[in-house]
C-alpha cells in the first residue's frame, strides 16, 4: 500500500519516498516481503506521483497496481482485486497486506503472521502492537483477553468508554484469505467521516458472516509504527540505525559510541572490524575484518579489504580498497578509485577514477584523475595528473617502481615507464621511458653574493 500523499510530512516527495537507514521507506517494506516470497508475487498500489513511486523501486522487480483516486485503503484492495480480474495473474491463496510507511517490519514478523494465519485457519489475522499510550490509533477489540479471536477494529473515536482501555492498536498489516476478503471488498460503504473505503471495516463483516478473524500482536512498537511527520521518521531511523548497530556488535564488530555512529542497514562488516565515534558507513558499503575506521570519515558504497586503515575524516565514495592499505587523513577518494594492498593515500590526497598498484604510496597534497599507476610507485607531494584538455578526460599511466618527484604535473595522455624518475617540480608532456629521468623546469641559476649586495644597497638608501 504505497498510494498516499504524506501532507503532513510538509514535503513534495511522496511519503514513500521518504529515507530512512539509507534507503526510501517503501524499499524497506518491499525487502521485508522478499524474504517471504519472490518479487513477481508482491504487488505494490501507487497512487500519488506513481510515476515518481514506480521509477524508485521498479529495480525490485515488483508488480505495480494504480489507485488514481485514493479513496482509502479499502479502495486499494478493490482496485487490486478488479487487476487481478483484469489481468487474469494468479490470485494467491493467501494475501499478505503491509503499509509502504511502516519500514521496520521484520521478516521474521511477517513469516510469524504468515504462520499464525495458517494455523488459526483466519479469513483475517490482524498484526497488533501494544504501544505506551495507544491514543490516537484504532483498537483491536479481542471476544476474550487470552483468545486470538477478535470481534472488531474500532477506531479512536468511536471507542465505547469500555473500549477506551484497549491496550491492542491496529498497525495496517494483515493476512487475508484471498477469497473471504475479495467477496467483502463490495460491501464496504463511505458512510464515515473521510467518504473513503475503510479496509478495517472488513473486519465486522467477517465476523458478521462466522468466519474466524483473529489477531498476533508483534513482539516490539516501533516495528509497526509507521511515520506521519519528518519528526516521527527520525524517531524510525535511529531506532533502525541503532538496531543495525547492534546486530554488527552481535557479529564480532566494535563499535565505539554507536549512538554517534550513521551507518546505513544494507552496510555489511566483518568481525574485529573497529568502528571509532562520529562515523558514517553509508549504502551498500562492505568492509572486511581487522580494519580500522577513525572518527568522522565517510564510506559511501565502498568496498574495503581486510586490515584498512581509515585515518580520520577521509570520504570514500564508490571506491575499492585493497587489504592492508592506509588511507588519509582527509584523503578524499571518488568513484572509480582503486586503491591496491598495501597502497598507501595520505593527507590531502584526492582520486578519481585510478588504479593505485600494491604497495605505491601517495602521502601528500596530490591530485591523481584518471591515471593507472603500478606496484611500489612513490608519488611525491604536490603531484598532480593533468587529466582533463578542456574538452576530453585523458589517462595517465605510471609504471611499476617508478618515482615522481614532488611537485610535477604529468599532462596526460603520457606515459612514464617502469624504474623511471621523474624529477622534483617538472612538467611532463612527454612519455618517459623505462629506468629513464625526466625533468622539465627551467635551469636554476645562483648569483653569489646577491643578497648581501641587495641588503647593502637597502641600508645605504635609508
Amino acid at each position: 500500500m504505497a498510494a498516499g500523499k504524506g501532507t503532513r510530512l510538509k514535503s513534495k516527495r511522496p511519503k514513500v519516498l521518504h529515507e530512512i537507514s539509507g534507503r526510501s521507506l517503501l524499499l524497506h517494506v518491499i525487502a521485508a516481503a522478499k524474504s517471504l516470497v519472490p518479487a513477481n508475487r508482491i504487488y505494490c498500489v501507487i497512487g500519488h506521483e506513481a510515476d515518481q513511486v514506480r521509477h524508485a523501486v521498479a529495480h525490485t522487480g515488483v508488480h505495480f497496481i494504480l489507485q488514481a483516486e485514493q479513496r482509502g485503503t479499502g479502495h486499494a484492495l478493490q482496485i487490486a482485486k478488479a487487476h487481478f480480474a483484469a489481468t487474469g495473474d494468479v490470485i494467491p491463496q493467501n494475501l499478505i497486506v503491509l503499509s509502504g510507511d511502516a519500514p521496520l517490519i521484520r521478516p521474521e514478523t511477517l513469516q510469524a503472521l504468515s504462520t499464525f494465519h495458517a494455523e488459526q485457519h483466519a479469513s483475517m489475522t490482524i498484526l497488533t502492537a501494544v504501544p505506551s499510550d495507544p491514543t490516537g490509533y484504532g483498537r483491536v477489540i479481542r471476544a476474550n483477553p487470552d483468545a486470538p479471536d477478535v470481534t472488531a477494529i474500532v477506531e479512536q473515536k468511536s471507542l465505547s468508554p469500555e473500549q477506551k482501555n484497549a491496550p491492542e492498536i491496529n498497525s495496517g498489516i494483515y493476512c487475508f484469505n484471498t477469497s473471504a476478503l475479495f467477496a467483502k471488498l463490495d460491501l464496504l460503504s463511505t458512510n464515515n467521516a473521510h467518504g473513503e473505503y475503510y479496509l478495517t471495516d472488513v473486519a465486522a463483516l467477517l465476523v458478521a458472516d462466522k468466519q474466524r478473524v483473529v489477531a498476533i500482536q508483534a513482539s516490539s512498537v516501533d516495528e509497526v509504527l509507521g511515520a506521519n511527520t519528518i519528526a516521527e521518521m527520525m524517531h524510525l531511523d535511529a531506532a533502525m540505525r541503532l538496531a543495525t548497530a547492534h546486530r554488527l556488535m552481535a557479529e564480532g564488530v566494535t563499535i565505539f559510541r554507536p549512538d554517534t555512529c550513521v551507518i546505513d542497514a544494507e552496510v555489511q562488516i566483518a568481525p574485529d572490524t573497529i568502528i571509532e565515534p562520529y562515523v558514517q558507513i553509508l549504502g551498500a558499503t562492505r568492509v572486511g575484518s581487522d580494519c580500522r575506521i577513525r572518527s568522522y570519515s565517510v564510506i559511501h558504497s565502498s568496498e574495503l579489504g581486510e586490515g584498512v586503515l581509515v585515518r580520520n575524516g577521509c570520504i570514500l565514495d564508490h571506491a575499492t580498497i585493497g587489504d592492508g592499505a592506509i588511507l588519509g587523513p582527509y584523503a578524499h577518494l571518488r568513484p572509480e578509485s582503486i586503491i591496491g594492498p598495501a597502497a598507501h593515500v595520505g593527507n590531502f590526497c584526492e582520486t578519481k577514477k585510478i588504479t593505485l598498484g600494491a604497495g605505491s604510496k601517495a602521502n601528500h597534497l596530490t591530485y591523481l584523475g584518471d591515471a593507472i599507476i603500478g606496484a611500489g610507485v612513490n608519488i611525491g607531494a604536490g603531484v598532480i595528473t593533468c587529466n582533463y584538455d578542456g574538452v576530453h578526460k585523458n589517462t595517465t599511466t605510471i609504471g611499476d617502481h617508478s618515482f615522481i618527484g614532488s611537485d610535477s604535473t604529468l599532462v596526460a595522455p603520457v606515459t612514464v615507464g617502469e624504474g623511471a624518475y621523474v624529477a622534483a617540480g617538472s612538467c611532463i608532456t612527454d612519455d618517459v621511458p623505462s629506468d629513464a629521468l625526466a625533468f622539465g623546469r627551467a635551469r636554476q641559476v645562483t648569483k653569489s653574493g646577491w643578497a648581501a649586495t641587495r641588503r647593502e644597497t637597502i641600508r645605504a638608501n635609508k
